[in-house]
């Protein structure tokens, strides 16, 4: 037995989910675009978007504008049709990856069941409930061919809903994916895997000494937003600060950097729990005793610095939310020797888009998907992980006359 969220059908069995999920749409369905208006407009109201500043991000994404863009970008050479059933598996700690997900692959036309962690917060509570007050107004249409679902961890469930779907979404860590790769999926079925990923940070120092004040307090709250919204756990959110420049330029940089950053979280009273402030020091203090820190630094329990003694040792690893390792470059260049195949996004500040196109020419697929603004780490757009969604959520039919 599962439980459907969404539309709210109690328990059923997995066979009689299965069997409810219907109704035929077409890529760009005006009713569920609808649909998806109504329920961004509702996330954009002022005392939600306050209570949760995330889901005014995701009511800007479902705006009739951006929606119309993500069906401009797919062209027009071939037919596109949906994929038909898709399954998604959103992790438990970023309780708005499932609606992106989600909405693009209904957007396509899809018949889609999403399965919501038992485990999510009160954030994943308000969008359940949005939904269903935009679903009092939309077509009947969507109510069919869409589900939100929990259920604890089912081997039974979640080789059911695989066995059934056309295209499985997986985000998650790489035992999250392995786990759910144990269940086969049909024999035309695909899979769209998000497996752990680690992002960084990387500013010239001169630039940011050389910006207005102004400037550096819109680039400090645009970094918290990146960091604290999820404890840091998103997986574009920085967990290392490259500063590239000359020695004396990025320590003054740094300080500086640091100081507007603490200030950030004192006005907005952001602040870390005793567990999560012992955990951060054990994982800072263990850089310090591997020898890859050179010092490490706290300032209260919400913010913590860690000097790499080499930029080599960039960890990729969560220590802590509000855990910032720094490490400094001589040239932006020299990222290509230290990127990863699992580094995802860098937020950038104080570079022009000729250098940051020669950076991801020379980097040649190493790593690094994304290169976004100081504040924008958490923005999702339709190219994610290096991934055409909407492109993957459809199929092309050649038709030839």
């Amino acid at each position: 037995m599962l439980d459907v969220r969404f539309p709210a059908a109690g328990s059923v069995p997995v066979k009689t989910l299965l069997g409810q999920v219907g109704g035929v749409l077409e890529v760009g369905d005006e009713r569920v675009r609808a649909f998806l208006t109504a329920f961004g407009r509702r996330l954009l109201r002022p005392a939600l978007a306050r209570r949760h500043p995330e889901l005014g991000s995701l009511g800007f994404f479902l705006r009739p504008s951006e929606l119309a863009r993500t069906l401009e970008g797919l062209g027009h050479e071939h037919v596109r049709v949906p994929r038909g059933l898709v399954f998604h598996v959103p992790p438990a700690n970023v309780d708005t990856v499932f609606v992106y997900s989600w909405a693009l692959s209904a957007l396509m036309g899809n018949r889609n069941v999403v399965r919501l962690s038992p485990r999510s917060g009160p954030v994943a509570e308000t969008i359940v409930e949005t939904l269903h007050e935009a679903l009092a107004e939309a077509d009947p249409v969507v109510a069919a061919s869409q589900r939100i679902v929990s259920y604890d961890r089912s081997d039974e469930i979640t080789a059911a809903l695989s066995a059934a779907c056309d295209l499985r979404v997986v985000w998650g860590g790489d035992d999250t994916v392995r786990e759910i790769r144990r269940h086969p999926l049909p024999p035309h079925g695909r899979d769209l895997t998000f497996p752990d990923r680690s992002s960084f940070a990387v500013v010239r120092a001169a630039a940011w000494l050389c910006a207005p004040r102004a400037a550096r307090v819109t680039v400090a709250e645009g970094f918290v937003n990146d960091t604290y919204w999820f404890d840091q756990a998103a997986c574009s959110s920085p967990r290392t600060v490259f500063w590239v420049g000359a020695e004396g330029d990025c320590d003054a940089a740094r300080a500086d950097f640091t100081g507007h950053v603490s200030r950030v979280l004192t006005v907005r009273g952001w602040g870390v729990d005793a567990a999560m402030a012992v955990e951060k020091r054990v994982s800072t203090y263990g850089l310090a005793a591997d020898g890859l820190a050179e010092s490490v630094e706290f300032l209260g329990n919400a913010l913590a610095n860690v000097r790499l003694a080499a930029a080599a040792a960039a960890p990729r690893r969560w220590l802590g939310a509000g855990t910032f390792a720094h490490a400094r470059l001589g040239a932006l260049a020299e990222l290509a020797g230290l990127v990863e195949r699992r580094d995802q996004t860098m937020t950038h500040f104080g570079f022009g888009r000729a250098e940051l196109e020669e950076l991801a020419r020379g980097l040649a697929g190493r790593g690094v998907d994304r290169m976004v603004p100081v504040g924008s780490a958490l923005s999702f757009h339709r190219v994610w992980d290096g991934v055409d969604l909407p492109a993957e959520f459809t199929r092309l039919v050649t038709v030839i006359r």
